[in-house]
């Protein structure tokens, strides 16, 4: 099966910087099972209920990460952050 390609929103890279370096790790581990399987169930995707074709997934119980598809093989990151923010 053929890996997805990643695009990051000017959003998503300001709000990443924002995280600890610890979080920021745990960030790109996720990442890689994203491109490989948007919907492994270790990142506990579900869509957003109020925004059409978005989705988010989870880094740990409090990091959210907020995406969409963009083309066939082709997710868009739009941002990323705490529960509480996201």
């Amino acid at each position: 099966m053929a890996m997805y390609k990643l695009e990051f929103s000017k959003a998503f890279e300001k709000s990443l910087k924002k995280l600890s370096v610890n979080e920021q790790r745990a960030v790109a581990g996720k990442l890689r099972i994203l491109i490989e399987n948007p919907f492994h169930p270790s990142i506990r995707t579900k869509k957003i209920q109020r925004i059409k074709d978005v989705f988010e997934c989870s880094v740990n119980t409090d990091i959210r990460i907020l995406w969409a598809h963009k083309g066939d093989r082709l997710i868009l990151l739009i941002n990323i952050g705490h529960h509480d923010i996201l």
